[in-house]
């Protein structure tokens, strides 16, 4: 089977658009990926869960607009409301890691 050489792994994709790691562009980039992921990791908890925005927005104390702009990566969320989303509304316990370069 001939192999395309037009084809390109998701790093070197990302190395040719953004720069290399360290980069300012990359830097950006990188720090939009992680929201983006967030708000994603989120979704599919909620989901997971069978809840509606409204329904985890009731158990946490907030309101159903600000669960979809964490989804929607449109509001930053911080750490200690992160915290109850996830214990209260999703019966569930938030933890992080740091990865050092």
């Amino acid at each position: 089977m001939k192999q395309n050489s037009n084809l390109k792994s998701l790093e070197q994709f990302v190395d040719e658009q953004y720069g290399e790691k360290g980069t300012v562009k990359r830097d950006k980039f990188e720090k939009g990926y992680e929201a983006f992921k967030l708000g994603f990791l989120l979704q599919q908890a909620r989901l997971e869960k069978g809840l509606t925005q409204e329904e985890l927005a009731e158990k946490c104390g907030t309101n159903k607009g600000y669960i979809s702009k964490i989804e929607n990566n449109i509001k930053e969320v911080r750490i200690s409301t992160l915290q109850k989303i996830v214990e209260l509304g999703l019966g569930g316990h938030l933890e992080f890691s740091i990865k050092l370069k």
